[in-house]
């Protein structure tokens, strides 16, 4: 299973990036939004497995988001509010809240928190597949469909396609991916070189310019998420994600 991915929504900007610092850190994925419009749009395009929310968002009510955000997935929820009556506790969790941590708030207590519903969460069913605008990710039976087409790879360039997508869109090197990819210790880094290109033979459309799996220079290899659900010729992604085309091209990952 990939690292837990978390979305924050917090109007503070000092707050947000505090928290995402801290997160990344800690070894979570993040993806940063100062308020409930773009909330909105990167949760339907990302599906995180935890969202911490600001209660007080200036431009609308954080209960109302909370019950938006349980009405359209699984994802849990972790409420910031500086409102530390009881009553308003209740209508949190009532809200669909999962937890309520009051401002101010220690660090440590935060990540505590955190901790313990990430590890809630990785007691729930694991995906059976991976949907990435035009390409599916069959985890069960270890297929892959590009544009509804069966694509035929062998059991490394799955795993390497797997491990591509694992980290988010961050790049990772050559030696990072015969670590995560490879069942057996390898030294050689050109062996990643020759796999990435028989992958990109397969599934993309034109491998001498690759949009999918794209070269990093001086680094290595990474997936191209943003690419793939924006990708202007998908009639999928729009439909799946529940966003326009135009919002989808507009979003591109904090990181």
């Amino acid at each position: 299973m990939g690292a837990v991915y978390i979305q924050i929504v917090e109007a503070n900007p000092h707050l947000r990036s505090l928290l995402g610092w801290h997160l990344q850190q800690s070894g979570y994925r993040v993806q940063q939004s100062p308020n409930g419009v773009r909330a909105k749009e990167v949760f339907l395009l990302r599906s995180p497995d935890l969202v911490v929310l600001d209660a007080d968002l200036s431009e609308g009510d954080g209960l109302e988001l909370c019950r938006w955000f349980n009405r359209r997935g699984q994802s849990l929820v972790m409420m910031l509010s500086a409102r530390t009556a009881e009553v308003d506790v209740v209508a949190g969790l009532k809200a669909g809240a999962d937890d309520y941590l009051t401002k101010p708030f220690g660090m440590q207590e935060f990540l505590a928190r955190i901790d313990a519903l990430t590890r809630r969460n990785r007691a729930l069913a694991a995906p059976i597949s991976l949907d990435y605008g035009d390409l599916t990710i069959d985890l069960v039976h270890r297929r892959v469909l590009y544009r509804g087409t069966h694509i035929d790879l062998t059991p490394q360039e799955f795993s390497l396609l797997y491990v591509l997508t694992q980290a988010g869109g961050d790049p990772l090197s050559r030696s990072d991916l015969l670590q995560r990819a490879w069942p057996d210790a390898i030294d050689n880094p050109r062996t990643v070189d020759t796999h990435v290109l028989s992958l990109r033979k397969k599934i993309e459309t034109d491998p001498r310019q690759p949009s999918i799996i794209q070269t990093v220079r001086n680094v290595g290899y990474r997936f191209n998420v943003e690419g793939m659900l924006a990708e202007v010729n998908s009639p999928y992604a729009a439909q799946r994600y529940g966003v326009s085309q135009q919002k989808i091209s507009s979003i591109s990952p904090n990181r």
